[in-house]
């Protein structure tokens, strides 16, 4: 049975760099103001840079908007810049699926072309075309 826990703080932080999903390919951060612009989008499917997982997005913060607790546990070698965006993702690895919050210097695009197997997706999303998922019309603002 697969069950949902909070992604770790290290796992958000670690590591840096990038590709853009937009096809821009240009790995660095998109800035307007004092913030970067989401390279992903909701329902893109990211991997993790560092870490063995991978996962659909279901949200996007234009920065850093989780507890001052949370971010203190990111090691401060590794705690990515709180000015960019960081994204929800309903992720899985190879033992379990889980919600994680992840920097955007942190994601690249999967190329894996498979769904994502958490078992959440069925309740945001409404199908899985051209690697990418289509949200349900009542999960949309």
């Amino acid at each position: 049975m697969t069950h949902m826990q909070q992604g770790t703080p290290a796992a958000a932080g670690a590591g840096s760099g990038g590709s853009a999903s937009s096809g821009t390919g240009s790995g660095s951060l998109i800035k307007s103001g004092a913030v970067a612009q989401a390279r992903f989008g909701i329902g893109d499917v990211v991997k993790h840079r560092l870490f063995p997982f991978r996962g659909v997005i279901f949200d996007v913060d234009p920065q850093f908007a989780n507890s001052e607790e949370w971010w203190e546990a990111i090691p401060e070698e590794v705690r990515p810049s709180r000015d960019q965006p960081f994204y929800h993702l309903l992720a899985e690895n190879d033992e379990t699926a889980y919600v994680a919050y992840v920097s955007q210097q942190n994601l690249l695009p999967d190329d894996e072309d498979e769904p994502v197997r958490h078992p959440a997706v069925s309740q945001i999303f409404d199908a899985y075309k051209n690697g990418r998922y289509i949200l349900r019309p009542q999960s949309r603002n």
